[in-house]
């Protein structure tokens, strides 16, 4: 009697050319129906993501050299269809996952037909011949390309993935085992050079993100009613206008309101399509009831096609205006023809907000759905707690076994929301049926006709903001603030993805600058980190802080060791542990900071010493002696509550000096304030000279302590 094989689960069958490219138990409802055939030139990856902010990533097979075409397709069917066996992933102990993301499936392939690119032009033209000595080459000729650490392992990685993959289809190639999966892959990758990825990210430049943050603000606390009421009005008229019938009532309105106008050769409601000059017909249609036929006959028989050409006019909507810029009402009238735009920079003025004020990635916020943010009930004793952010991480979310999962998974701890945030949120929830996504594309891409899934894309995101600041920039001309126009960032465009770094780096070196001037958010670690959330939350942005707060502190101890090099002097009660701390700022110079350097450090109260450019002062942070919290429980100070008699505070000799200009500066100020005012201001000038001849009296050089 014998016994029939046994399957293996992890060896796919082959494909036929009307096999679907994503197997029915992989495709996710939200884009099922994207999904081709395995013979068609162009395979849509996003059956197989549910996060609604993934782009609609494709594999185009005119890419791949047409001999290896056959080859990479099976092993890229098998890549999206299958998964490496558990053997396989505990032999080499990597943190390789059996199945990955949609993002990774798109590059891994893209990396397949870059090698069968280098192969076609060496004259090798199957996978056969790629045995394990090309592969050398490849992986050499890898290296002497210039490209970072971090890439070229990723190249590696999906190398190997094209190894591993080959031989479970009904029919490999036979392409030869990687080298680096055997001795190593330390051979083919250039030396580390940096921590690489969202960490190398550049902060958004102050004078940048300062008033874009008032601008994104003010559409969502001073300007969303008006615009939210605009639309509305705007829907209306246009829901009228689609289903008026042809009345005598309607052709007596519209002779009532274009008559006068034709009489006077007054401008006439006027839209732009496409640079073209036309008549407002559904505007007119909605206001006058008028059937679009008889509003056609109307503008043939007076010639208004050619008038309202040479006298566009403006489409008033009948609503009041309340919101105010710079103490003024922003418009006398809001126009039919810009009720769109404004939606749009609402909807990205929001964005905005939540980008920068959570630390939350950008996929993350654009999985928010309207109810994320419920308002806090009170607790038995009346105390009403924090407003909290219930959101799906998408970036590092996997499964049990470590596989990618494309519908995220809860944050065990929520965000903290601040009240510009909650705010924004609100507004956004008015813009999208109840319980859809924040973002959700259909509600705020409003120029288009037809339907998408999921939310806006990051790259729309990005687009939509160059073009916010361009309106924000006019708005400020318009209404005389030079001040709070936007300039463009020394670092290139804003994007998306540089919010939260920014966050951090604010954070940690701007406590009282000016994005914290915009919102008066006082210092945000006391709010995320002693709020409860981002010490135990995965991936959270107090990660972010703690690298922030030690680069800044490098800088600041490297500065002091070469001040005090150069013979400067320093005073206050932590003037000699500055001078001992300062003297290993060379190790700071070697260090590359990543989490785990930047938590030692910062647990390392003799490393430590923090710049406040407002207070004057430096600060060698001792929590036992610290006077900016009470409790002693910090592990970094508040500076933005720096207490002038506090044990850790440091003054140099250029403190003394900056405290002396600010003392004439304030001096100057009195002299044109009458009365207490002046007086106070003068009692400041006073107290900041004080502090400065207490320095001179008190101060002590490298020498000095060393006796």
């Amino acid at each position: 009697m014998s016994t029939a094989p046994e399957l293996d689960p992890y060896l796919l069958p082959l494909p036929t050319p009307h096999s679907p490219v994503v197997l029915p138990h992989l495709t996710t409802a939200l884009h099922a129906h994207f999904n081709a055939r395995y013979a068609d030139p162009i395979w849509p990856l996003s059956p197989l993501t549910e996060n609604p902010s993934a782009a609609k990533k494709a594999i185009h097979w005119r890419n791949c050299p047409a001999v290896f075409q056959d080859e990479i397709r099976l092993v890229a069917w098998s890549l999206i269809n299958g998964q490496l066996r558990p053997t396989f992933l505990e032999e080499r102990g990597t943190t390789l996952r059996a199945r990955i993301s949609l993002t990774e499936v798109h590059n891994t392939v893209a990396q397949w037909m870059r090698l069968a690119a280098w192969l076609d032009g060496r004259g090798v033209h199957s996978l056969a011949g790629c045995d394990t000595g090309v592969l050398h080459d490849y992986g050499q000729h890898l290296l002497s390309d210039g490209h970072s650490r971090r890439y070229v392992l990723r190249i590696l990685i999906a190398l190997t993935r094209l190894w591993a993959f080959d031989q479970l289809n009904g029919r490999p190639s036979g392409i030869g085992r990687p080298p680096w999966d055997d001795v190593g892959a330390d051979d083919y990758l250039p030396a580390a050079a940096s921590v690489g990825g969202e960490n190398e990210t550049a902060p958004l430049a102050e004078q940048t993100m300062g008033p874009l943050l008032v601008w994104a603000m003010r559409m969502v606390d001073d300007l969303a009613e008006d615009i939210l009421a605009a639309w509305a009005e705007r829907q209306r008229l246009v829901e009228a206008a689609r289903t008026n019938t042809a009345a005598a009532a309607g052709r007596a309105a519209l002779h009532v309101l274009l008559d006068p106008l034709i009489a006077a050769e007054a401008p006439l409601p006027a839209i732009v399509n496409r640079s073209a000059i036309g008549l407002a017909r559904t505007y007119i249609g909605g206001l006058t009831g008028a059937s679009r036929g008889q509003i056609d006959k109307f503008a043939r028989r007076e010639g208004l096609v050619a008038a309202v050409a040479q006298r566009p006019g403006s489409c008033p909507l009948d609503v009041a205006v309340t919101g105010r810029i710079g103490g003024r009402l922003w418009r006398e009238t809001l126009d039919f023809t810009e009720a769109i735009t404004l939606m749009r920079h609402l909807g990205t003025a929001a964005f905005v907000v939540c980008a920068y004020l959570t630390g939350m990635r950008p996929g993350e916020i654009l999985g928010l759905r309207a109810g994320c943010c419920p308002d806090p009930k009170p607790d038995a004793s009346g105390k009403v707690g924090r407003h909290v952010i219930r959101s799906n991480e998408y970036k590092t979310a996997t499964d049990e076994h470590g596989n990618h999962q494309s519908a995220g998974v809860e944050r065990d701890v929520p965000w903290v929301a601040i009240i510009p945030v909650v705010n924004a949120i609100r507004v956004v929830e008015r813009m999208v049926p109840d319980g859809h996504l924040l973002f959700d594309h259909d509600s705020h891409d409003l120029h288009t006709t037809g339907s998408d899934t999921g939310s806006l894309k990051l790259d729309a995101l990005r687009a939509r903001i160059e073009a916010f600041v361009a309106w924000a920039n006019a708005e400020a001309a318009t209404h005389g603030l030079p001040n709070e126009t936007i300039p463009p960032d020394p670092n290139g465009k804003i994007g998306t993805v540089r919010f939260r770094r920014s966050l951090a780096w604010h954070i940690a070196r701007r406590p009282n600058g000016l994005v914290a001037l915009a919102i008066q958010y006082g210092h945000l670690r006391t709010t995320f980190v002693s709020g409860g959330y981002a010490s135990r939350s995965r991936d959270g942005i107090h990660d972010l802080i703690d690298i922030e707060t030690v680069r800044a502190v490098a800088v600041t101890v490297a500065d002091l060791h070469d001040d005090l090099g150069a013979g400067g002097r320093v005073s206050g009660p932590a003037a000699r542990r500055a001078i001992k701390a300062a003297a290993i700022a060379p190790r700071f110079a070697g260090t590359v900071i990543t989490t785990t350097t930047a938590r030692r450090l910062i647990a390392n109260e003799d490393a430590m010493i923090y710049d406040n450019p407002h207070a004057v002062l430096l600060c060698h942070y001792k929590r036992a002696t610290a006077l900016c919290h009470r409790d002693g429980v910090k592990d970094t100070p508040s500076l933005d509550h720096c207490v002038p008699g506090c044990g850790n505070v440091i003054r140099t000799d250029r403190h003394a000096l900056q405290l002396r200009e600010r003392a004439t500066a304030l001096d100057d100020r009195a002299a044109q304030v009458p009365g207490p005012m002046g007086e106070r201001l003068r009692a400041n000038a006073d107290k900041l000279r004080g502090y400065a001849d207490s320095h001179d009296r008190t101060r002590i050089t490298v020498s000095d302590d060393a006796g």
